[in-house]
């Protein structure tokens, strides 16, 4: 059995000193994927390098200093290859994709992307580059297919699929995230692509559970949230899921990120 989980960490640095590195010795997982690191690669890799048992993968900043960033980091292991970027050069820098191959003890490969798609703002150039984005991902996903045994995208992809991943829907309409244009990728990756959300299928036709609360107000304590925190998995692999969790944490205080870790077993031979 492996455990991957993946999680927005808001911060490398800040979750650190709210007390990340104690989930990560808690949560058993032989792959961890992060979001919006925050941090130039030598500080990321640097942190995350320090934790016992793990090999901190991969990592991609971005230009944009403070803004953006993915990682990957494996326990026992490393990637037998690592690439960053999307396919288009636009997003080269953007520290917005970042693929790792890893050898399976039956000889297959498995391809985990750890994904951060842009939040979006309705009628700004954000929500255009969310849109050339997504429209990457419908390229780049039948790419990875092809290329391993297994491939699995992982991260926050900022957009709530279907009513039943955001509590106030009807409120939110007309704002990214819930944009019916946005929503249609996703129909599109689980549909015409084939690729399945491993999250909802395991957890069936249930309001959430959601993986993001903001900071401000009492969204976390009346579970006021959204769920835009994904594992979608080729069809092969989707059908080896057999556990999924939201790492919730018990209260507010706490929090050490705005998102909760997304974790998911599978059953699939050890990584080599």
């Amino acid at each position: 059995m492996i455990r991957i989980a993946t999680v927005n960490v808001n911060g490398i640095r800040a979750a650190w000193r709210k007390g990340m590195e104690p989930w990560i010795q808690g949560v058993d997982a032989d792959l961890i994927t992060m979001q919006e690191v925050r941090a130039a690669n030598d500080i990321a890799l640097g942190i995350l390098d320090a934790v016992d048992g793990y090999t901190a993968a991969s990592a991609d900043s971005t230009e944009a200093k403070g803004r953006a960033g993915v990682a990957v980091i494996s326990r026992g292991t490393a990637p037998v290859e690592v690439r960053v970027g999307n396919g288009d050069e636009y997003f080269d820098a953007a520290g917005r994709w970042i693929e790792a191959d890893y050898r399976l003890s039956d000889g297959k490969l498995l391809t985990v992307v750890s994904a951060y798609v842009h939040s979006g703002e309705v009628d700004t150039p954000k929500q255009v580059d969310k849109y050339r984005f997504l429209e990457q991902m419908l390229v780049r996903m039948p790419q990875i297919r092809e290329h391993a045994d297994h491939a699995l995208v992982t991260g926050d992809l900022n957009v709530c699929h279907t009513e039943k991943d955001l509590k106030n829907w009807k409120a939110n309409r007309k704002k990214a995230g819930f944009l019916l244009e946005e929503r249609a990728y996703f129909d599109r990756f689980f549909g015409e692509l084939g690729w399945v959300d491993v999250h909802r299928a395991l957890s069936g036709d249930i309001d959430g559970p959601y993986t993001w609360w903001s900071m401000r107000g009492k969204a976390f304590d009346t579970d006021a949230g959204w769920r835009i925190d994904y594992q979608m998995a080729t069809p092969e692999l989707a059908e080896l899921a057999r556990v999924a969790r939201v790492d919730r944490a018990p209260d507010y205080a706490s929090r050490w990120s705005d998102h909760a870790p997304l974790v998911i077993d599978y059953d699939l031979p050890a990584l080599v």
